[in-house]
């Protein structure tokens, strides 16, 4: 989608550059739909106990199909609308017996294409849904499942896709986004193709209010707070904070691992994101 730069008559447009999308700009089906509240961070007794959150708009939450398991009838695309809880555009499905579904939008989906899941093998094209033993390896997939039949938790975001390595028996080596490299059963499904909506990541907002509008308040680095409010705080004049970079509660907070070494699914890690072999 290509990228769009106002001319500079005001300051925010001076530095706003946006994606050009032919979205629906119909109201979204209202049964597929609940009501999303905002805690601003605040929890049931009022207080913070997640930072730099609150003011965000009002919004409808999309319910959004993850598990795909509506198998072996076809759905006809409808539309492509926007979804203002994801960076990911949302595509509306409806399926030969009436029924609408909301799923994630893949790249090079139209309206009028027809998308099918299935437990068996299905035609390699974007949008249908199958077993990740059915994909040829090499191939790019998204709205992975990490334990069959749970819905899709990997590469959901905009622009992003996974790469399916090999399949050896009942395991799936994938290749996720962030460069790790991990089993996954090869019974967990996966969609074919890559998310759309990949010129999301080059859009500048151009002003601090439309952080605002999002629910994002300002953050405050530690260096600049004084030392009741943060260990790295104080100091004369423009100091550095000193020692090893730490959170307001002491914990390391530049490349010290927070990962459990007991988690189990630590045994389905080959090689890590930073590019380090796991040793089981």
């Amino acid at each position: 989608m290509p990228l769009i730069e106002h001319k500079p008559v005001t300051p925010t447009f001076r530095y706003l550059v946006r994606n050009k999308q032919e979205l629906s700009k119909k109201r979204p089906v209202k049964k597929l739909t609940e009501i999303n509240y905002n805690t601003g961070g605040r929890n049931c007794y009022g207080r913070i106990t997640s930072r730099r959150r609150g003011g965000a708009h009002k919004r409808l939450y999309r319910i959004i199909d993850f598990s795909r398991k509506k198998f072996d009838v076809p759905a006809t695309v409808e539309g492509i609308e926007y979804d203002p809880n994801r960076s990911a555009n949302i595509a509306l499905l409806k399926y030969e017996d009436g029924e609408k579904r909301y799923i994630i939008a893949p790249n090079n989906v139209s309206i009028g294409d027809i998308l099918i899941s299935t437990l068996d093998k299905a035609e390699f094209k974007p949008g249908n849904n199958m077993p990740l033993k059915e994909i040829p390896p090499a191939s790019k997939i998204h709205g992975i499942e990490l334990e069959p039949g749970k819905g899709a938790q990997i590469a959901r975001s905009a622009g992003i896709a996974a790469q399916l390595v090999a399949i050896e028996g009942e395991k799936a080596t994938i290749k996720m986004p962030s460069g790790e490299i991990r089993y996954v059963n090869a019974r967990c499904r996966a969609t074919y193709g890559e998310v759309g909506n990949s010129s999301h990541q080059k859009q500048t907002i151009g002003k601090a209010g439309r952080n605002r509008w999002k629910g994002k308040r300002p953050r405050v680095r530690g260096v600049a707070m004084n030392p009741v409010d943060h260990p790295m705080g104080g100091g004369e004049g423009r100091t550095s904070g000193g020692g090893h970079p730490v959170s307001p509660w002491g914990q390391l907070s530049k490349g010290f691992p927070t990962r459990s070494r007991s988690k189990p699914s630590n045994k389905m890690i080959l090689v890590r994101r930073n590019g380090r072999k796991v040793k089981h």
